[in-house]
């Protein structure tokens, strides 16, 4: 099956199996999904939710949280790791909104990448579910399903994002990024993977892969 054929394969599978796609992280706006992503890396989205409605509870604006205490930010998120790098970043995001963006989340990628422990993916994250704007997030479920689908060759996120954007119609970019995290959840993990239940894989994977497997 040639590139293009796979890309109307994956489109047409993927809507047939996930028709509705709700945004993983739990938030009520674009400042509550900006934490929830950041606190995102490295932690699974379902942590991410059991931590979030505590420190919400406290401080769901960056008003309310710069009025925390690093230390404290630090003391609930702990859960998530990295919680000294990401409470400071909280903090420092907060601060910087309330100074440059009147409060508000900035709606532009660079305004957003500026802000403290804000990189490439979590403003493509913001800009997309927060915003409708097109982009394609790339994690590491889209990373590894990218590669196993011969679509990119792994050397790095960076390009595996090129490549989607490259080979995907940019009007299915917001909602078929969740589509793949969904697939790669149930279907295709990266540990305990059954290739007779990765019904894609097996249809179009990568042939050196589907060799090793067989």
């Amino acid at each position: 099956m040639d590139k293009k054929n796979k890309v109307k394969y994956l489109i047409k599978e993927l809507e047939n199996l996930f028709p509705e796609v709700p945004v993983p992280l739990k938030h009520k706006d674009p400042y509550t999904l900006l934490i929830a992503v950041l606190l995102s890396a490295q932690c699974t989205d379902e942590r991410v939710n059991q931590i979030t409605p505590n420190l919400f509870k406290k401080a769901d604006n960056p008003y309310d949280m710069i009025n925390l205490k690093i230390e404290e930010i630090k003391e609930i998120i702990r859960p998530c790791g990295l919680s000294p790098m990401k409470s400071k970043g909280i903090y420092g995001l907060s601060k910087i909104i309330i100074e440059k963006h009147n409060g508000l989340v900035p709606k532009t990628f660079k305004d957003l990448e500026d802000l403290p422990a804000v990189g490439h993916k979590t403003a493509s994250v913001v800009m997309s579910q927060a915003f409708g704007f097109s982009a394609f997030p790339v994690d590491t479920h889209i990373h590894r399903l990218m590669y196993r689908w011969g679509l990119s060759n792994g050397s790095n996120v960076k390009q595996t994002e090129k490549d989607a954007k490259r080979i995907f119609p940019q009007e299915k970019w917001n909602k078929l990024h969740l589509q793949i995290i969904f697939y790669a959840r149930k279907y295709s993990p990266a540990r305990g993977w059954d290739i007779n239940k990765d019904i894609i894989t097996k249809k179009i994977g990568r042939k050196s892969i589907l060799n090793k497997l067989v």
